[in-house]
């Protein structure tokens, strides 16, 4: 392997969970008189902590209707009848295989809520695949760069042993204020453009490309 840890951005990385989200924020938005938000607006603001995913979706809301917004949308996630959320061809398998292997340690660095991703692992039976998480509800919100330096704590990992891997340029953006190697991944949130300005080592165009160049 390339890295001795390798971290993992969920939504639109690991989970194609893109329409789901679109689809809740967008039911929200209506739900608190916002009217139906634009698709491409909402895509724009996955992979960020749900409330700075708000702000920067909606300028200007008041605390209140943002509280009733992010009620709402959680309230759809989960009990909504929305778009499936399965992870991308390929993931379920590899990550099996990574995860077993003696080389390497896995993590997920996301934007979800700390109750959020354990719903998500507990659904999909993935929890045991990794060896710490960080979501934006516990630390700072992405592009920031505190949950990857929790985590190279936690793991007591170098960051030059390490790689963040993401489909968005927060996740890139996060990699780089660190210094720390990124991939990219180009079936999810961000374009090709927005992604390569990061510099990332790879854009891969599917995870098991993705997967064959990790293993070296």
């Amino acid at each position: 392997m390339r890295y001795r840890l390798l971290i993992f951005d969920w939504d639109g990385t690991l989970m194609d969970s893109l329409g789901r989200i679109v689809s809740c924020m967008q039911q929200a938005g209506r739900d608190v008189g916002l009217g139906t938000l634009a698709e491409d607006s909402v895509r724009d603001i996955i992979g960020l902590g749900l409330p700075e995913a708000i702000a920067k979706l909606c300028p200007g809301i008041d605390a209140q209707q943002a509280d009733a917004l992010r009620e709402r949308y959680a309230y759809h996630f989960v009990h909504g009848d929305m778009p499936s959320a399965l992870f991308y061809p390929g993931v379920g398998s590899l990550m099996q295989e990574l995860a077993s292997s003696q080389d390497v340690s896995l993590a997920v660095a996301t934007g979800k809520s700390r109750r959020g991703l354990d719903r998500m692992f507990d659904e999909t039976g993935s929890r045991g695949w990794f060896c710490a998480s960080r979501t934006a509800d516990e630390t700072r919100s992405k592009p920031h760069p505190l949950m990857l330096e929790e985590l190279l704590d936690e793991l007591a990992v170098p960051v030059a042993d390490a790689v963040m891997i993401g489909d968005t340029e927060y996740d890139m953006e996060m990699a780089r204020a660190l210094g720390m190697d990124r991939v990219a991944v180009s079936y999810g949130v961000h374009d090709m453009a927005r992604l390569s300005a990061s510099e990332p080592r790879l854009i891969a165009d599917d995870f098991p490309e993705l997967v064959d160049w990790l293993k070296g």
